[in-house]
């Protein structure tokens, strides 16, 4: 199962590597795809930091517990508000919104493991 999903994200990176390459190529570098290849390769790189940092900080005792399942949730709600707005508004407003999807993890990492709890 793992093998798989490791196969899939880096097909998604590579495809998006490739798409993004030749809309620059083409001269079209603000285009739609660009802009979506920009925000899934964004969530997808966040995944695979968190997952890492927060396997390592349960490993090694820093935290209790680590769970990702809750993170898939969020990188598509956020991926998808985060496209619609960098389509309207621009990029800023965009990474404010991919920011405070980070920080509303790292909240939610901190509520699983009780550290905001008395």
């Amino acid at each position: 199962m793992k093998r798989g999903v490791w196969l899939t994200a880096g097909l998604i990176v590579l495809v998006s590597l490739v798409g993004l390459w030749t809309s620059r190529l083409a001269g079209r570098r603000g285009s739609r795809f660009s802009v979506l290849i920009t925000v899934v390769t964004g969530w997808l790189a966040a995944w695979v930091l968190w997952g890492f940092v927060g396997g390592l900080a349960a490993h090694y005792g820093v935290l209790g517990t680590y769970d990702s399942t809750l993170f898939a949730i969020l990188a598509i709600v956020g991926g998808v508000w985060q496209y619609r707005i960098y389509v309207r508004k621009g990029r800023e407003p965009a990474l404010a919104i991919f920011v405070a999807g980070q920080l509303l993890w790292f909240g939610v990492i901190l509520v699983q493991n009780g550290v905001l709890s008395r």
